[in-house]
């Protein structure tokens, strides 16, 4: 009887604590991100400039402008904003179907790593498939989601009216614009549009998604961790490994990933996984699988640690570099009780994605799911030195040939400084099991995590879109 009492008692409290988080991700603080227009911004490997060639004032160079101000538009601004909205954006969501082991129904206050991590992937994909040019027709017609104040009931009303006049746009434009293109490229337009509401929809929040929430928390479970528990990045790198060579989806037998044991990429292993695509995995549809024939991608993630306590400040041009290179597929990284997805820097901040924000559930198994929620148009911007040491690093190779270049590559980024004596992660010849690793990462948190949902959260603790 104690022991029923005990149980409704955990459950009315599991209600309260997901009510209070739905209600506490779903505001969007009304801030704006300053860029100077003096330095680049990279973003994923590409750099972006927003100082116009013939802008010479210095007074007017000098400024940081908001991005979201309305002023006239200076060098590669659009450029920028449509490449950084066209990376997939993965939030909290609320109403959800019960997660597996339990009566949850929203990720709201612990799911944050997760969702880095998917969005980790999602780039990984994007890439995979579509090719990092690629940029979403629809990525400049996003309001910026800090214009108002909102709460997510108003948010609701505020998607369903912009996808109803999305839709009507469509309808109306759409169509002549694409026959004057020619039939090749409309098909090929066509193509990519299905193809990336695909890969959106391998993130659903439902049992069925193949990378989704509900799939990620019940690999969890293996490694001890339970909905509601807080995931470190190197436990989630794991999970997002199983998630991938467990996806039955026939567009994602191209790929695998692997994971750097102790802070080590062993070269035999990875150049193993790019050589494990059998005859089974070949591709029907003649997908752009970016891996050649016999050979399939692989997603390398390297958690790996950058500093004690707080991050070691000889390492800000290690991360500056990795970012700057075209195959990085960002980091699952943040500070101390919360979780980015960065993406990018400029100067001494960093660039990220923030899934501190509670979204509806969205329903991906209908055929025209909206996609407005999937996408973020406001760039939100941290100090380089608030960056919690504990991270996960993504690449993505496609094949062999590319591995090659970029161990070569990055052996050359990690070349330790005079200060800093040892280098982030390091490349070895050889297999793991040469070497007689037996402790794995993913049955243990690291030791130097700790459980954050028993701290005490202040009003600054969280930067929410």
């Amino acid at each position: 009887m104690e022991t029923k009492g005990t149980d409704e008692v955990e459950k009315l409290k599991s209600k309260f604590m997901s009510a209070w988080h739905n209600v506490k991700y779903s505001w969007a603080l009304k801030t704006k991100t300053a860029f100077s227009r003096n330095s680049p911004v990279f973003l994923l490997g590409k750099c972006y400039h927003f100082k116009a060639v013939d802008d010479e004032s210095p007074t007017e160079s000098s400024t940081a402008d908001a991005l979201d101000d309305d002023v006239v538009v200076m060098g590669n601004v659009d450029g920028f904003r449509r490449d950084f909205t066209s990376r997939v954006w993965l939030t909290y969501r609320e109403e959800l179907p019960a997660l597996p082991g339990s009566t949850l129904t929203s990720d709201c206050g612990w799911g944050c790593t997760l969702r880095a991590g998917q969005m980790v992937l999602s780039q990984a994909l994007l890439l995979h498939i579509l090719g990092r040019d690629w940029t979403w027709a629809e990525a400049l017609t996003l309001e910026p989601l800090d214009t108002e104040t909102w709460t997510s009931s108003a948010a609701r009303k505020l998607v369903a009216t912009l996808e109803a006049s999305v839709q009507g746009e469509r309808a109306q434009v759409t169509q002549p614009h694409c026959s004057s293109q020619g039939r090749a490229e409309e098909a090929d337009s066509y193509l990519k549009e299905a193809y990336h509401r695909t890969i959106v929809s391998w993130f659903g929040d439902g049992p069925l998604a193949q990378l989704g929430i509900h799939r990620l928390v019940q690999l969890g479970l293996t490694s001890g961790k339970q909905a509601g528990d807080w995931y470190g990045p190197a436990v989630v790198a794991h999970i997002l490994r199983k998630a991938v060579d467990g996806a039955t989806d026939p567009m994602l037998k191209g790929l695998s990933v692997y994971v750097a044991q102790d802070c080590t990429v062993y070269s035999a292993d990875v150049i193993d996984s790019h050589l494990g695509q059998t005859g089974s995995h070949s591709n029907p549809q003649g997908l752009n699988t970016g891996a050649a024939p016999g050979s399939r991608a692989v997603i390398i993630l390297i958690p790996v640690r950058l500093g004690g306590e707080k991050i070691n400040t000889e390492y800000f041009s290690f991360v500056k570099s990795i970012l700057s290179l075209e195959y990085c597929i960002g980091i699952i990284g943040g500070k101390p009780k919360q979780a980015y997805y960065f993406v990018g820097f400029q100067d001494d901040s960093l660039i990220y994605l923030d899934p501190h924000y509670c979204q509806s559930f969205v329903d991906v198994s209908t055929s025209n799911f909206p996609l407005q929620s999937y996408h973020c148009p406001s760039p939100k911007k941290m100090a380089f030195n608030k960056m919690d040491p504990s991270c996960t690093i993504g690449f993505y190779s496609k094949n062999i040939e590319h591995y090659e270049r970029i161990s070569s590559q990055l052996s050359k980024i990690l070349q330790p400084s005079s200060k800093e004596k040892y280098p982030a992660f390091t490349f070895m010849k050889g297999h793991g099991k040469d070497y007689e690793l037996s402790v794995s990462v993913e049955k243990r948190e690291w030791p130097f995590i700790k459980d954050t949902r028993k701290a005490g959260a202040t009003s600054g603790d969280f930067v929410l879109l």
